[in-house]
């Protein structure tokens, strides 16, 4: 069981990888990285140029606790992408390079960007 685990991690690792020698975020055109863990859903904007996250929001963001509470992990992600989109636009941030870091297009992680799309944000 443990290996299946492991064997399941260093094969994400190695699509992730892939997939970061082609998505790279700029300063005009930043990152969007989506991480998911068996509770939680995380999102951050990075300008890889200079190595700064931007802008960050997850399930564990106190403006989020009460409007999640009840809701299903779509939901709650839904809910990070359209936090995620409106701090994005009050920093300026109008375009990003979506980055599924290795996962499915899928549940939690298309969720996102449809809630950063759904508030404005060009992916």
């Amino acid at each position: 069981m443990i290996l299946n685990l492991e064997r399941k991690r260093r094969k994400r690792q190695k699509r992730k990888h892939s997939i970061r020698k082609r998505v790279v975020g700029t300063p005009e055109k930043p990152r969007l990285s989506v991480f998911r863990s068996a509770r939680h859903t995380y999102a951050q904007v990075v300008d890889d140029y200079s190595g700064l996250t931007l802008v960050a929001a997850s399930t564990l963001d106190r403006e989020l606790k009460d409007q999640i509470k009840g809701l299903k992990k779509l939901q709650q992600a839904q809910k990070v992408g359209e936090l995620l989109a409106r701090r994005c636009l009050e920093k300026g941030i109008k375009k990003v390079v979506f980055d599924r870091s290795g996962y499915a297009y899928h549940g939690r992680v298309a969720g996102v960007a449809v809630g950063v799309r759904a508030k404005g944000l060009k992916v």
